[in-house]
């Protein structure tokens, strides 16, 4: 029988419709959302489309803008498909293509020598948090390098200072679902822009207006979120722990305080009060900015409105003072009673409800691993590089993260990696700024490559990711490259050659032998299901309703004998940021303005930031300053301006607006430097200094000079992007 070209065209239609099918996954972005996905893939095994899951409580059924386009990720022409050995100088991003075994062949034999040499801690991983998944995160990020004997590296670059001080003051980070803003009367946003960087808040944060809630924000920057609510207050950056201490003033002075709450559920109430008393409203208007009416207004309103939920996220934490604003601010809903009540309290994150069982993720305690090392902080990676490390560091294996994008004073950090004795791995999607300086660079897999299992700081839920097709060329995901390397290494333990599914069911197995929220979860149900919401019985969603709180007292700790011994003041209290106007002491400094650097809208820190559709959605690197400001400096609205201190310098487009306050710069990040006019970003200016708790970031205590430019910067190709330094 002869069959037309069309009809057979038609049938071979037929059979790859007839073949599509949906694959269930997860978000792997560091956002607290966790979103569930839907993955349509077709009979030749291409994804067709990835879609939010309208059966997730959270999610119901869309994405952010950054998801929405993540094939474009996925499928973006200058994904790297090959493992490559440099072949030009450092920072050229001139390479050469070899294979897996030649790979594996030189990292492992570099790696011997460096050991035989200096020793292991001169080897250092570098990763954040690419992905949040079990298996491509905490255990790749652990097992191997624990095995190995490489410097630890204390992953302190977003929230460190604000999980000290919960761990402080309430013990535990147990923020409610958000369904349960939905029972809020007031909701205080506190530097959190949920709009951009927590979308699927919103929702909720909207139908809690319609019933009549109160929505707040405090935040320096008049943001998406902010647009919308009902007050939007604007205190001088870094600023947050006097106004916090100046409504306490207001709250107990006016006998709005729950004396009995207080009572019973705290301790060191004497001392926090007479902390309080050196905060006078009046004292705090001359330290925020913000007219003596204003702060009592608001103490009196949170005081008064109950269950009063308050909103805080990492960012308010990225100050040198951080850390006291974050026990400052975990003070107010004691003050007022409102932990224990539904729709009051505090939603910073869910991490706490469920942790995996540490030693089944990272077998560091196995005796085939060596004596744990050295930790060195990856705030520091710059100053690590350049002569800080001793023993120096001699081998630097970057995967999850794009340090010299995403890290700062990354001027620094191009100066080290830019040593002739510092042997560069980076395992990425793309030749990113950091992948050009590698010495081999490996093709690392997208979400829809590979199999995981996540766990949301933003909700209750589980949520397995089934690989939806296949790996991209030679791609190969963080996980499998580890079990690679440990091959090349001859380390024969099992634990570091399991397979993604056997890695799951051990964690789960192990966790759920002493967390009974595992009940009923099993690796067979999630790979079914998707996602699994957490076993936890109706009478404890809502955190501390029991009055019980993870301190050593069983209650929230005004006072912190923990803080005391690691030697910090034991009580929240306000100092002025290292680099502001409190702390000028030059004519210089005095005429420099505070930089701080919101999440951009339709980048997930530098994630996204090659994807041509977000960076036009973006717009262009611009830093935003007020009228008065540009005024003074002789700046026009779109000119190009220069940044600088003495860490380095950018260039940027300046937006003249009323949306900062004066005395305020504001820089969405994470733009890739190679994306910007000088091949610069605003991480050249930020500090590497470390937060008062924890060794936490301090990207927003950033102090700088603004000038307009004359004359157009010369184009650069795009091996200078990142070589200038």
């Amino acid at each position: 029988m002869v069959v037309s070209s069309a009809a057979a065209a038609d049938e071979k239609k037929h059979n790859v419709e007839a073949t599509v099918h949906l694959v269930y996954g997860a978000c792997p972005h560091d956002c607290p959302d966790g979103c569930a996905l839907e993955t349509l893939v077709d009979g030749q095994g291409r994804a067709l489309s990835v879609r939010g899951r309208a059966d997730h409580p959270i999610t119901r059924g869309w994405l952010c803008a950054k998801v929405n386009r993540y094939l474009e990720r996925v499928y973006h022409p200058e994904r790297l498909l090959y493992p490559q050995r440099r072949k030009g100088p450092k920072g050229s991003g001139s390479f050469t293509r070899i294979s897996w075994e030649e790979a594996f062949a030189e990292i492992s034999e570099r790696w011997r020598q460096i050991i035989a040499e200096h020793g292991a801690q001169c080897i250092l991983p570098y990763s954040y948090a690419g992905t949040l998944g079990l298996v491509n995160g905490a255990v790749a990020d652990s097992r191997f390098w624990n095995r190995l004997g490489a410097s630890r590296l204390k992953r302190a670059i977003c929230g460190y200072a604000a999980e000290e001080a919960v761990r402080l003051t309430i013990g535990w980070r147990l923020a409610p679902s958000p369904d349960m803003l939905l029972q809020s009367r007031l909701i205080l946003i506190w530097g959190s822009n949920p709009a951009s960087t927590a979308p699927h808040i919103m929702p909720f944060l909207r139908q809690a207006q319609r019933q009549g809630a109160k929505v707040i924000v405090v935040d320096p920057v008049r943001t998406l979120t902010a647009r919308s609510a009902d007050l939007h207050i604007q205190p001088y950056p870094g600023t947050d722990a006097a106004l916090a201490l100046a409504m306490m003033h207001v709250i107990v002075t006016r006998g709005l305080h729950n004396q009995a709450w207080i009572e019973a559920h705290t301790v060191g109430w004497e001392q926090l009060r007479a902390r309080i008393m050196q905060y006078p409203p009046e004292r705090a208007a001359e330290i925020t900015g913000l007219a003596v009416e204003t702060i009592t207004e608001l103490a009196v309103t949170y005081a008064t409105t109950s269950p009063a939920m308050l909103r805080v996220t990492d960012g308010i934490n990225r100050h040198s003072n951080g850390g006291q604003t974050v026990r400052a601010l975990l003070c107010l809903p004691a003050l007022t009673g409102q932990y224990g009540l539904a729709g009051g309290g505090v939603m910073y994150s869910t991490s706490d409800w469920l942790q995996w069982d540490a030693e089944a993720v990272k077998h560091e305690h196995d005796p085939a691993c060596p004596p744990a090392p050295r930790t060195l902080n990856m705030n520091r990676l710059g100053a690590l590089l350049t002569g800080e490390a001793d023993p120096p560091i001699y081998a630097l294996y970057v995967y999850n993260a794009n340090p010299v994008a995403s890290a700062p004073n990354a001027g620094k950090i191009v100066e080290g990696l830019k040593r002739d004795d510092l042997f560069v791995v980076v395992h990425d999607l793309f030749e990113t700024d950091t992948a050009r300086y590698a010495d081999i660079l490996l093709p690392a897999t997208s979400q829809l490559e590979q199999t995981d299992l996540h766990k949301a700081y933003g909700h209750l839920a589980l949520q397995y990711n089934a690989q939806a097709i296949a790996p991209l060329g030679e791609a190969r995901s963080n996980w499998d490259v580890m079990r690679g390397l440990a091959q090349a290494m001859g380390f024969q333990e099992p634990w570091l050659h399991e397979d993604p599914e056997a890695v799951i069911r051990g964690v789960l197995e192990a966790t759920a032998a002493h967390s009974p929220l595992l009940e009923g979860i099993t690796l067979e149900r999630l790979q079914r299901e998707g996602w699994v919401p957490l076993a936890i019985p109706e009478e404890r969603r809502i955190p501390f309703a029991d009055g019980r709180f993870g301190t050593p007292s069983g209650k929230v700790e005004f006072y912190s004998q923990q803080a005391a011994e690691l030697g910090y003041d034991p009580l929240p209290d306000w100092v002025p940021d290292s680099e502001s106007p409190f702390t000028a002491s030059t004519a210089d400094q005095r005429e420099r303005l505070v930089l701080v650097s919101p999440g951009a809208h339709h980048f997930i820190s530098s994630s996204f930031g090659n994807v041509t559709t977000l960076r036009r959605k973006e717009g262009r690197p611009s830093v935003r300053l007020h009228p008065e400001d540009a005024r003074a400096r002789g700046i026009q609205d779109g000119q190009l301006v220069r940044l600088w201190n003495e860490r380095g310098s950018c260039l940027l487009f300046a937006e003249i607006s009323t949306e900062v306050r004066p005395g305020v710069l504001a820089a969405s990040s994470v733009w890739w430097p190679r994306f910007s006019p000088d091949g610069r970003n605003i991480n050249w200016l930020t500090s590497d200094r470390l937060a008062d708790f924890n060794g936490g970031s301090t990207f927003h205590t950033t102090f700088v000079q603004i000038e307009p430019v004359t004359t157009e910067p010369q184009p650069i190709s795009a091996t200078q992007e990142t070589v200038r330094n």
